[in-house]
């Protein structure tokens, strides 16, 4: 299976709690990973935890790729279905070393061949931690070990409840890489529960949104992140914007990558992970941009994007008004002062020069 077979996942389930209830009745092509997105309390770890046969006081039917995992008179239970459930903690055996956790899952999949131990271990980046108690690993280097004796149970289907939940900035550049390459190199799908924006944005191919237990919007991830109705509800945070752009070199001893976004040029920090000619994603923020009505000089700032004034929207109650530039067709969003806006003279139609700083570019951190 490549990374762009798509595999169908269809959902007509209910579940009820005090004070919470879930019900969704839908149909959901996977491939690459899927983020199942939206704000804490929504459902979305409750709706993993149902695909993963743990929510047994569920009702309703869960079928994938064709196979019957749950009806209203049949419950296929959590260790017969093919699935990979990676949690926020990474629950490894402490008595047994980086090895060993991996060989007992080896040891377990319910049939012979494909994925290799060696091939997960190179995927992961783990072979120095193979003799290594699991106490000793940081956060990251056991995520990636949890992560890794998943893969070793040959799933059909990845699950991943928020893993970076519990990581600092740091262990999450750390391990976003490997998550980032899994789909394409061992052609699982994935769905990845987060409600971070930047994450989202730099691992979602496409994405699922979930509030008071019910999905609210589906469909690609730029255009999901990009909607302006988004913003005050799945989305409690600044604003974003997501550029789609192409790796064109890496600048090594800069620490630097050039991208191509339309037949523009940016900036942004090393994505070493990205092959030259591949594609990723940018988010940046709403509050990091800088509009400039004529091209600036002299300034730090590398990224000058030209770009036509969308959309003025006041925010009430505030000093800001939300601007939206068509940077080569895709939408970006500054917060930008009333005063400023005044000043500027913005309206519609307004030819202007969008700068971001390099900085400003988050990679998932």
């Amino acid at each position: 299976m490549s990374a762009n077979d798509r595999r169908l996942l269809s959902l007509k389930v209910r579940v009820a709690y005090p004070g919470f209830s879930l019900g969704v009745d839908r149909d959901i092509e996977l491939a690459g990973v899927t983020g199942l997105f939206g704000p804490s309390g929504g459902g979305k770890s409750t709706l993993l935890r149902i695909v993963a046969g743990l929510e047994e006081c569920a009702e309703g039917t869960v079928i994938y790729d064709g196979e019957e995992w749950q009806t209203d008179s049949s419950f296929l239970p959590a260790f017969r279905r093919p699935v990979g459930y990676v949690f926020q903690d990474a629950r490894l055996f402490t008595h047994l070393d980086v090895k060993e956790n991996l060989e007992f899952s080896l040891e377990r999949r319910p049939v012979d061949g494909g994925i290799s131990f060696d091939e997960v271990v190179s995927a992961m980046g783990i072979e120095p931690l193979l003799h290594r108690h699991t106490d000793a690993l940081s956060g990251g280097e056991r995520q990636r070990v949890a992560i890794a004796r998943t893969l070793l149970t040959n799933p059909r289907l990845l699950l991943l409840d928020e893993p970076l939940a519990a990581l600092d900035v740091g262990r999450k550049r750390e391990i976003l890489p490997y998550i980032e390459a899994l789909p394409k190199r061992f052609g699982i799908p994935a769905i990845y529960v987060s409600h971070s924006v930047s994450e989202m944005a730099r691992l979602a191919d496409d994405i699922v949104v979930m509030e008071d237990g019910r999905i609210t919007a589906a469909g690609p991830a730029t255009s999901i992140l990009n909607r302006d109705d988004m913003q005050s509800s799945a989305l409690p945070f600044e604003a974003v914007s997501i550029l789609e752009v192409r790796v064109l070199e890496h600048l090594e001893a800069l620490h630097l990558t050039r991208v191509d976004h339309h037949g523009q040029r940016i900036t942004v920090p090393i994505m070493k992970s990205i092959p030259q000619g591949d594609k990723a994603r940018l988010s940046v923020r709403a509050g990091d941009i800088v509009i400039a009505t004529e091209e600036p000089r002299g300034l730090s700032v590398r990224n000058t994007l030209p770009g036509k004034l969308l959309s003025v929207s006041e925010q009430s109650d505030s000093a800001f008004s939300m601007v939206a530039v068509d940077v080569a067709g895709t939408t970006v969003k500054a917060q930008l002062t009333h005063h400023a806006v005044k000043e500027l003279g913005l309206r519609p139609g307004t030819e202007v020069f969008v700068l971001i700083k390099t900085a400003s570019f988050d990679r998932g951190a």
